[in-house]
């Protein structure tokens, strides 16, 4: 099973990250390979803890693929986890965690964030294809989801 995890250093509060990544009705505007995303089911499963259901469909040229997680928000641990459901994937975990760090000498907050994920696909095909691309994807992940709180949050 392949994996990629990544720890980076923001200007933004662990908090403002936190609704960035849980915001998944953006994510086509920004997000690496994410073509389309649907929000099937959104609940509240406890105090402070929404779980959504949703269908993203990934590609890029010729190859398309759709796929339904779970995703489950948790504000008081400022947490993200998603879990796989349906789609060309056999295995998918992916994890994200927010935690502030000390405030810059300008006063503003900073936070570290914290990704993971593990994915293996169905067809090992579908794999040798789309593997290469899904690799250098989420090297970019980090660095789109920085771009995008820096345009949301107005920080340049």
């Amino acid at each position: 099973m392949k994996s990629f995890r990544t720890r980076r250093h923001v200007s933004h509060s662990a908090a403002d990250m936190f609704a960035l990544v849980c915001d998944v009705d953006s994510y086509p505007q920004f997000v690496p390979l994410c073509e389309g995303l649907k929000v099937r089911k959104r609940s509240e499963i406890a105090p402070g803890v929404v779980e959504l259901v949703a269908e993203m469909q990934v590609g890029f040229k010729a190859v398309c693929e759709r796929y339904t997680s779970r995703v489950t928000c948790d504000s008081n641990k400022l947490e993200v986890r998603v879990t796989y459901i349906d789609g060309p994937f056999r295995k998918l975990d992916n994890r994200w965690s927010f935690r502030d760090e000390t405030p810059g000498p300008d006063g503003r907050p900073r936070s570290t964030v914290e990704f993971f994920i593990a994915y293996e696909f169905k067809s090992m095909a579908l794999g040798l294809l789309m593997g290469a691309m899904f690799d250098k994807a989420f090297q970019k992940y980090a660095d789109a989801f920085v771009s995008r709180a820096d345009a949301v949050y107005r920080r340049k």
